[in-house]
C-alpha cells in the first residue's frame, strides 16, 4: 500500500468522512433507479442483482480508489465476476453497493449502502446508509452515530449506544433470509418480541439501542456484515460466532467467493 494510504488507513476518523460521502453519492444513484423502476437480473448464484447495484458501485469505487490509491478493496459485484485482491492484515477495505437487493426490489425501505475498513480481522470503520429512509449510521472505536439526511446532506447527527439487555428481549430476523434455525433460536426466548427487517440495518437497530439480539443461521458474506458489525461495535455491542469467539474478517480458506464467507452468528447489545 502506498504510503499516503497507509496513513489514511490510520486515521478513522478521515476515513469515514470519506465513506459516509462516498455512500451518500451511491444512494442518490440507487434512489434514481428506486423511483424509475428497476429490470432484475440474475447473477451465478441465482441471487437477483439490478443496474443499481452496478451503478452504485462505480460510485463508491471510483472514490476510493481516487483517494486511497492501491487499497485492497473487495466489493460484491466485483467479486461475483472473480476480481479479489489479496488482502492483508494491515487493512483493506469491504463494500456492499446495495445490500438488501431483495428489499430494493420489493420497493421496501430496507436496502442500504455499505463501506468498511478491516484492520487485523477487525471491523473497525463503517458507514450504513439506508437512502430511502434518510439514515446514516457510522462507527469507529468509541464513536457511534445516526445521521438524518435531507436533500442529500447530512442535517443532524446524533451519539447511539447499544442497550442493556432487557426482558423479554427484542430479537431481529432477516425479512428474506428466515431459517428453521432461527426459528428454534427464538423458540429458546419465549416471550421475545420479534422484529424482521432488511439489510444490515439489523446492526443498526442494535447499535441505536432499539433491540437486543439478531441470531444470523445461513450464508451471509463478509461484505454484508463488516460495516454494520463495525457501527456495532463501536456503540458497545459485539458480533460472536456460535462457538463464543468474536467474528473476524478476512479470507479464511476455501477459493473465490468461498474464502469471504460468514460462519453463523450473534449480534447483540449489552448483556447486562
Amino acid at each position: 500500500m502506498l504510503s499516503q494510504t497507509r496513513r489514511l488507513f490510520e486515521d478513522e476518523e478521515a476515513l469515514l468522512a470519506l465513506f459516509e460521502d462516498l455512500a451518500l453519492a451511491a444512494g442518490r444513484q440507487i434512489m434514481k433507479h428506486y423511483e424509475a423502476g428497476v429490470r432484475v437480473e440474475e447473477k451465478p448464484d441465482a441471487s437477483p442483482v439490478t443496474e443499481a447495484d452496478r451503478t452504485a458501485e462505480r460510485v463508491i469505487l471510483e472514490g476510493l480508489r481516487g483517494t486511497l490509491a492501491g487499497a485492497p478493496c473487495v466489493s460484491e459485484e466485483e467479486a461475483s465476476g472473480g476480481v479479489l485482491p489479496v488482502c492483508g492484515d494491515d487493512g483493506f477495505l469491504l463494500v456492499d453497493p446495495l445490500d438488501g437487493t431483495r428489499e430494493f426490489i420489493e420497493r421496501r425501505p430496507d436496502f442500504t449502502v455499505n463501506i468498511a475498513l478491516v484492520r487485523e480481522g477487525v471491523p473497525v470503520a463503517g458507514v450504513v446508509y439506508a437512502p430511502a429512509r434518510e439514515l446514516l449510521y457510522s462507527g469507529r472505536p468509541g464513536s457511534a452515530f445516526e445521521a438524518e439526511i435531507r436533500a442529500g446532506a447530512i442535517v443532524e447527527r446524533r451519539a447511539i449506544h447499544v442497550r442493556p439487555r432487557r426482558v423479554p428481549l427484542t430479537i431481529l430476523a432477516s425479512r428474506s433470509h428466515r431459517t428453521k434455525e432461527t426459528d428454534d433460536f427464538i423458540a429458546r426466548h419465549p416471550g421475545a418480541e420479534i422484529t424482521s427487517i432488511g439489510s444490515s440495518l439489523k446492526f443498526c437497530m442494535i447499535a441505536r439501542g432499539e433491540a437486543d439480539l439478531y441470531p444470523r443461521f445461513g450464508r451471509t458474506m463478509q461484505w454484508d456484515t463488516a460495516a454494520g458489525d463495525a457501527v456495532l461495535r463501536a456503540a458497545g455491542g459485539r458480533t460472536l460466532t456460535l462457538e463464543g469467539m468474536p467474528l473476524t474478517y478476512g479470507p479464511k480458506g476455501g477459493e473465490g467467493l468461498e474464502a469471504f464467507v460468514n460462519p453463523d452468528f450473534l449480534a447483540e447489545g449489552r448483556a447486562g
